[in-house]
């Protein structure tokens, strides 16, 4: 692609500011560097193996995926060290199998008898000529799935897979609860509580005579607030590659630090009632809300000018399939809204939550300054 100008680009485009996820990618692999242990980020967010190949270059060990669509793109542009990180589903089982057999180091995790007895069926077929490798999930803080670390089930589970040929890796946790806090000493504790459950339930499996050499935690405001990660092997993480409104709520990161955005195009107002409307609705910014319940609502999204720099006071407060309304928090904004933001004004919209964005479009375009230095492909489907 030749390079253009961002005032060349069609509206509505997602962005990514090059030197904001480049300053991400280092801050994130520092800090696992500093923390002494593996960082194998979760690619879910970008869905785009050029992003993960800078992250590879900068020090990750291997990757995390949500489906096994990604696992098989991904497999497909040389990544061959992927942790499938949601519970399989026992008729998934042979199609991550048959994705071992083709050569790709697929770790899969299970949380369930039946999801167990699944892969072990798959993983008996003649043609197998590689054990799968499996991770036992651990429920650290009530979010989502997983096996309590004092459960009976991890044993019985982790006797299961391994007295039957299968490769017992170990266990993986995620704190997912950590997007709900905002302070700082708080994700400090719940990211100690997600390292500390999980070495707990590394240990029961050990001390039960079951191998377990991975221990695999993380979240992107767990990751950036544990003190220390003594027993684990590896540290899962993936917005924060980009960023967003949520992540800066959390307060993980500043509006600053937030590489993607969307392009948008002021095409009309409301003068009596203040808003200016932009070609970016919620088609372009997902209908991700995820800021609303933190004390600042963000609407869909801050409104940025064309150069990436808030504008004080402007949201995205509304969005309908292709339009979204763009309002000032102080209503007397509305007496000079047409003239502070004239029909053809270019914006850039934060998004709430990286991943749901970043769905919405079928690439990226690369922003250095002013200029666009490369358009990258992404993904979607399962």
């Amino acid at each position: 692609m030749s390079e253009r100008t961002l005032d060349q680009l069609d509206t509505p485009s997602a962005l990514i500011d090059e030197a904001r996820m480049a300053r991400n990618i280092r801050r994130m692999q520092a800090r696992m560097d500093a923390l002494a242990v593996g960082f194998r980020p979760h690619v879910k967010t970008t869905k785009c193996p050029a992003v993960a190949r800078l992250q590879r270059e900068a020090g990750a060990r291997g990757i995390t995926v949500s489906t096994l669509k990604e696992a098989q793109q991904f497999f497909a542009d040389g990544f061959d060290d992927i942790l499938y990180a949601v519970a399989l589903a026992p008729h998934k089982a042979e199609q991550a199998c048959a994705l071992m057999r083709r050569g790709c180091r697929l770790q899969v995790v299970v949380d369930s008898v039946d999801a167990a007895q699944a892969l072990i069926a798959a993983d008996r077929r003649p043609d197998s000529s590689r054990r799968a490798g499996v991770l036992i999930e651990v429920d650290v803080d009530g979010h989502r799935g997983g096996v309590a670390p004092d459960s009976p089930l991890l044993i019985q589970l982790g006797r299961l897979l391994h007295d039957s040929g299968v490769s017992l890796l170990g266990v993986m946790a995620h704190a997912g609860s950590s997007y709900d806090l905002n302070n700082p000493d708080a994700l400090q504790r719940l990211a100690e509580l997600e390292r500390d459950r999980a070495v707990h339930a590394a240990q029961r499996l050990r001390d039960a005579a079951l191998p377990c050499p991975v221990v695999s935690i993380g979240s992107t405001p767990t990751a950036l607030s544990a003190v220390r990660l003594d027993g684990v092997t590896e540290v899962r993480a993936g917005v924060y590659v980009f960023f967003d409104l949520v992540m800066a709520g959390v307060g993980v990161c500043r509006n600053d630090d937030i590489a993607l955005s969307v392009l948008t195009t002021v095409i009309g107002h409301h003068l009596e009632q203040g808003r200016a409307i932009v070609d970016a609705g919620w088609m372009a910014m997902s209908r991700d809300r995820g800021t609303e319940r933190q004390p600042v609502d963000q609407g869909y999204g801050l409104v940025c000018d064309e150069g990436g720099t808030v504008i004080d006071g402007l949201l995205l407060s509304g969005a309908n399939q292709e339009h979204g309304i763009v309002t000032h928090r102080d209503s007397t904004f509305a007496v000079d809204i047409a003239a502070r933001l004239p029909i053809g004004t270019r914006l850039r919209i934060l998004p709430n939550h990286a991943c749901a964005t970043g769905a919405q479009h079928a690439s990226y375009h690369v922003a250095r300054g002013a200029r666009v230095i490369a358009e990258w492909p992404r993904f979607n489907g399962w």
